[in-house]
């Protein structure tokens, strides 16, 4: 039996007074059209979702597609006040934001694979994209897969399988009203996190980071940019963000790489 695909109802969505949601039919990328606008000048708090992408991009240029109305694709536009050295906590901001919202719509638990994954029964369920396309802004990007089949799941290149809400045991979801709890909680953590003056500890943030973090306390491979590969364990993620992994040298910060999570 095919799965529900009801379209998302933008008339709901325009309680979400503080954000501008521009639902598109389709697009080639939502992160793509957001960069856009932000160069023309729009302001914080512009969100493009669309019920079909046709060129998503994920982190290192991968690609991120889904069956028409099968997932949650959409992107902010975010002009952070805290100095840009504490931009980094921006995409994990985001992913909290996204576990706290599928837990309240779902009943679903997630944990975060640092640093942009969403899993859920230990399957990749969502993917996080943080760029900068013009200097004092942000774009976050979400790829959410809500109904896919297991045979229309997406390859993943880090050993983690593919999942959505659907297959996790989410039956029929709202996507209207899981995307408006999404932004709520995205607006409320952000919002905190800039009274803060962007301190992860001050703000809560890191607290609740640490709490869903899955990598944390397990043997990890890392690949660095340039390809090298780092082991060790992943013991926390420091103020900055950065992943910090024991190896044998000792402890080492991370702040970006791919983590495969080792048995």
């Amino acid at each position: 039996m095919e799965p529900s695909r009801s379209p998302l109802e933008p008339d709901r969505l325009a309680v979400l007074t503080r954000w501008q949601v521009e639902v598109l039919a389709q697009t080639g990328s939502t992160n793509a059209d957001v960069a856009a606008a932000a160069r023309d000048g729009a302001g914080e708090g512009l969100v493009v979702t669309a019920e079909a992408q046709t060129a998503g991009r994920g982190r290192l240029g991968r690609t991120w597609v889904s069956p028409p109305r099968a997932g949650l694709a959409v992107s902010v536009l975010l002009r952070p006040a805290p100095d840009v050295s504490r931009w980094g906590w921006l995409p994990l901001l985001a992913g909290v934001a996204l576990a706290e919202a599928v837990r309240a719509v779902t009943g679903l638990e997630s944990a975060l694979k640092w640093p942009n994954d969403l899993l859920i029964g230990g399957g990749k369920c969502a993917g996080l994209l943080a760029e900068v396309p013009v200097p004092g802004v942000v774009v976050i990007g979400i790829g959410l897969n809500v109904s896919l089949t297991a045979d229309e799941l997406p390859d993943t290149p880090t050993g983690l399988p593919a999942t959505s809400l659907l297959l996790a045991g989410a039956a029929q979801v709202d996507r209207t009203e899981l995307l408006t709890v999404l932004l709520e909680r995205l607006g409320v953590r952000y919002d905190a996190w800039q009274r803060a003056g962007g301190d992860p500890d001050t703000s809560g943030l890191r607290d609740a980071y640490l709490r869903l973090c899955a990598t944390l306390g397990r043997r990890v491979s890392v690949i660095l940019p340039g390809a090298t590969a780092l082991t060790g364990e992943a013991v926390t993620v420091d103020t900055e963000g950065r992943l910090v992994v024991r190896t044998e040298a000792g402890d080492r910060p991370i702040a970006a790489g791919d983590v495969v999570h080792l048995r």
